[in-house]
């Protein structure tokens, strides 16, 4: 079967003294019955060459299923009087979440829900299931949950779908008591909704035509969206805005940002005469976010900022529009401490951080006199990751905690601040004798081109790279990365990981600029005109990894998605013959036709990420130099495989697909594949069978171009 071939058809367009030509920019047109036929035969294309793998494929998908419990319970988290948790049922995609009520209002233990019981029999005394969410997706191949909120007096659930993958959703509200559905329905809808302190009204947010999140709106119960309140409205094209409650319950907070600036305004429950107010006016450069605690019994504003030095301090200010200049000083900034956020309790602040690449959590203890004694959560692992989640109670005495590393399951702890005692309430189980001693974890650094030390996370069987004449074996390994938005790839444990462990292969993740594991200056370093950072580092991991005799060029392979997939697509330009292999997934690969286009979605809030280089020539010019399509050529490129979703509203499939185009015609013969689901947006498919199977699809062509396809 002969590759599908894209029909040449120039358009050009001058920019800055510059002609650029784009002969396949027709594969925009997602409603052409030429563009879909075209797509449908690149699925086919790639059916055909990897029809070798199928078994492989079945097989992988029936190891995931078979380290998996498919009937499973979360631990339950208390919210006001019930513990709220999630259960799944072997053979359903989506599952339920569920409730019961708390029995002792003094008791924080979570309850022991039965394992294994019928999908028709309850976990616990009282369940109430809140939403069957395979019946709410019967009929639709795609689902999507985008968030769920009970109304404060837990009557009410407001709940959000999407069916198309398109990331618009429809909130609906759900009577608890009944089971009825109100007449309310709210569409176009990003993310959730949240309840007002009254559990009458509704604050959502809607986007424009870019897909800008760019109103606040306030939807009384029983009445039409038509007549909804608009709350807020933000016309400056590079900010983004969000809606949402302090954990007290007092303070509707709107947050407008843009990559680099932030403006909070906040809704006094108390005293709703006063509207909403700003407090603290935008200042270009200013991060901020706002959340209300009391200390030493007096109401006060949490702000955590970076007026002060990059990597943030917190502060706090009367309940009142407040300058950032004139906060008081609660954590000071610290150059070796990343400050990422900060989570106020009655008794106690948890506040999330970083110090060399690695996640940490501190807590600050509330007396009657103010903030006390301020110390970490301790782990006995170096390579690890934690944070805190499932913590909506302003009064709760404990903190919720998860925790994980690259060989040990996601745990889940309760850790109690008077007692100081961490308790494990829950490590995801992993059926047929899995034993996290059985692997080793290691934490290595490379070194960069200018000579900064980028660390590289890797984990693989204890006995891979054992061999009875030569020591420590290099291995195939898998080298992931992203190194975009200050997004840090941190240590993480995957069931479907262990496909390609237990075959002898070893998994890294390249903690490469742009990211922000060692703070806020490694994500500066690897932005607008500094990008290239984030592909010369990661070539430069891989050349570690060969160099120090981990893994070969001949069964190393290459992984990363969205803006992953740009770092995916300009390594394989820079750098092809480190790598049997590249999968690119959602790719961000036609990067500057993307940022010349401010009517695409996401286009002007990204100005700040990647430059504007419709306005700047010097910004152009850079781009152009590392954009992948742009720097396509005749080159022995790697095995590559484009994974890409028809509706991505974030990346959109024409961009992978115009890539592989390019490629082909520019290196006829060259092994390039691309798959779109025709159903699926930018997460890829929906509910977790189709996506064990789709990771499996991946998995299995890694495994072939890593020479362990037959292991």
């Amino acid at each position: 079967m002969q590759p599908p071939v894209a029909a040449r058809r120039p358009t050009s367009r001058e920019i800055h003294g510059h002609t650029r030509v784009d002969d396949y920019e027709w594969l925009r047109d997602k409603d052409s019955p030429e563009v879909l036929a075209h797509l449908e035969a690149e699925n086919a294309f790639t059916q055909e060459r990897t029809a070798h793998l199928a078994d492989l494929r079945q097989t992988i998908f029936e190891e995931i299923k078979g380290r998996t419990r498919e009937t499973d319970l979360s631990v339950p988290t208390r919210n006001r009087g019930h513990w709220y948790y999630g259960r799944t049922f072997a053979g359903k995609e989506y599952g339920a979440t569920c409730r019961v009520p708390v029995t002792d209002p003094d008791d924080w233990t979570p309850p022991t829900p039965a394992e294994d019981c019928a999908p028709d029999e309850p976990a616990l005394p009282g369940e109430q299931v809140l939403l069957d969410l395979d019946a709410l997706a019967e009929g639709h191949d795609f689902f999507s949950l985008g968030g769920s909120a009970v109304s404060p007096d837990g009557t009410l659930l407001a709940y959000s779908t999407d069916t198309v993958g398109d990331e618009r959703y429809t909130v609906r509200v759900k009577d608890l008591d009944s089971g009825e559905l109100l007449e309310d329905e709210i569409t176009g809808v990003i993310g959730g909704a949240t309840w007002d302190r009254s559990g009458k009204n509704l604050y959502y947010t809607t986007v424009d035509d870019s897909w800008r999140a760019d109103k606040i709106w306030r939807h009384r119960l029983g009445t039409a969206q038509a007549d909804d309140e608009l709350v807020h409205h933000e016309t400056d094209g590079r900010f983004w805005v969000g809606v949402g409650r302090t954990r007290t319950d007092r303070f509707i907070v709107v947050a407008a940002g843009s990559k680099v600036t932030s403006e909070y305004r906040y809704l006094d429950a108390d005293h709703p005469e006063l509207g909403l107010q700003v407090f603290a006016e935008r200042v270009e450069g200013v991060e901020y976010t706002l959340d209300h605690a009391v200390v030493a019994g007096e109401d006060r504003f949490l702000v955590l900022h970076n007026a002060t030095g990059p990597d943030f301090e917190i502060g706090t200010a009367p309940v009142a529009p407040t300058p950032i200049a004139d906060l008081a000083p609660l954590v000071p900034h610290d150059p070796a401490v990343r400050l990422e956020d900060v989570d106020a309790f009655a008794g106690h602040l948890v506040v999330h951080q970083r110090s060399n690449g690695l996640t940490q959590l501190r807590i600050i203890e509330l007396g009657a006199d103010g903030p006390g004694e301020d110390y970490l959560v301790e782990f006995d692992k170096p390579l690890y990751t934690v944070g805190s989640g499932g913590n909506p109670g302003f009064h709760q005495p404990t903190v919720r905690i998860g925790w994980t590393t690259m060989a040990v399951p996601s745990s889940v702890y309760d850790y109690d601040v008077r007692t100081r005692e961490l308790t494990l309430l829950k490590q995801a189980p992993v059926l047929g004798g899995y034993d996290p001693a059985d692997y080793q974890e290691h934490r290595l650094w490379a070194t960069a081109e200018d000579g900064e030390r980028i660390p590289i996370s890797i984990v693989c069987r204890r006995d891979a790279r054992e061999d009875e004449t030569m020591g420590s074996a290099p291995v195939p390994t898998l080298l992931y990365g992203y190194g975009a938005y200050e997004a840090s790839m941190d240590p993480y444990f995957s069931v479907a990981r262990l496909s390609l462990l237990d075959r002898g292969a070893a998994f890294a993740i390249a903690h490469v600029r742009g990211g922000g594991e060692m703070g806020r200056r490694w994500y500066d370093d690897g932005k607008l005109m500094r990008k290239q950072n984030t592909f010369s580092d990661f070539v430069a991991c891989a050349r570690h990894l060969v160099d120090r005799g981990w893994t070969t060029p001949e069964t190393l392979v290459a992984e990363g998605g969205s803006a992953g997939g740009l770092l995916m697509g300009a390594v394989a330009n820079q750098a092809p013959e480190m790598f049997a292999g590249i999968v690119a997934g959602v790719p961000f690969v036609d990067a500057l036709t993307t940022m010349l286009d401010a009517t695409l979605p996401l286009t002007v809030t990204e100005y700040d990420e990647w430059g504007n280089p419709e306005a700047d020539p010097e910004v152009y010019e850079y781009m152009a130099s590392y954009a992948p399509y742009d720097n396509v050529a005749e080159r022995p490129y790697p095995s590559i495989l484009a994974e890409t979703s028809l509706n991505d509203t974030r990346v959109l499939y024409v961009e992978p697909a115009k890539w592989v185009a390019r490629i082909r015609a520019t290196n006829p013969g060259a092994d390039v594949l691309l798959r779109t689901e025709m159903s699926a947006g930018h997460g890829g498919v929906s509910g977790r069978y189709k996506a064990w199977h789709d990771r499996a699809f991946s998995l299995a062509w890694m495994l072939d171009r890593m020479g362990l396809a037959g292991r």
